[in-house]
């Protein structure tokens, strides 16, 4: 079922080149930062989200299939998951985890899908 957690949800209106860089980033209860880098690549797009102060100015990655929603005009991408769920995913560390398979594995599990927005998040099937 990980093969899909990389992948845009085709609902959620994503346009292949759009430039997400400095939108706002919703989850299902609030705001949780902007988005720094993303990957809109087949198989490998993923949001890289600056949260600010709210979990002290850490980063964290976004498999794509997390993104329910763009939204073009208010420059705002909604998420299917809540602060606390994203606040504990696995840690993330741009120079050391970015193009790291094992901590994108870890991130899969994490995030495991069986479709949009579906997923025993924090689970950590094996």
């Amino acid at each position: 079922m990980t093969e899909h957690v990389w992948n845009y949800p085709p609902s959620s209106g994503h346009l292949a080149g759009a430039d997400l860089t400095g939108y706002k980033v919703e989850a299902t209860d609030g705001s949780i930062g902007k988005v720094d880098k993303h990957s809109y690549e087949a198989g490998d797009a993923y949001l890289v989200v600056d949260t600010g102060v709210w979990i002290f100015g850490k980063e964290v990655l976004l498999p794509a299939s997390t993104v329910s929603r763009i939204d073009l005009q208010e420059e705002k991408v909604y998420v299917n998951r809540t602060k606390e769920q994203i606040r504990n995913a696995p840690e993330f560390h741009r120079d050391k985890h970015l193009r790291d398979a094992g901590y994108r594995q870890e991130l899969s599990t994490y995030y495991d899908v069986g479709g949009p927005g579906d997923g025993p998040v924090g689970s950590h099937r094996a």
